[in-house]
């Protein structure tokens, strides 16, 4: 991931509203992405974690990659009538 706070770059606040933003903060197995290969300050970091965790809590985003697997193996096995 690039150098430099991406939401003072942007100009926005981090926000559990805005998933895609915070989707490019978690690895492909679902964990939350460190300060110092985020890029983001301390307190944009702080932020980013509690709204990841609300954005999961509120199933926005996925707890694992599991979940994400699994889902699209459901939608491929359902058949419409």
């Amino acid at each position: 991931m690039a150098r430099g706070d991406y939401f003072k770059t942007h100009n926005i606040q981090p926000s559990y509203k805005d998933p895609e933003v915070l989707a490019r903060f978690i690895t492909p197995r679902g964990k939350i992405i460190p300060k110092d290969k985020s890029g983001l300050t301390a307190k944009n970091q702080r932020v980013v974690t509690q709204q990841i965790k609300y954005a999961r809590f509120l199933n926005l985003l996925p707890y694992t990659s599991y979940q994400q697997e699994h889902l699209r193996h459901l939608r491929k096995s359902q058949v419409v009538v």
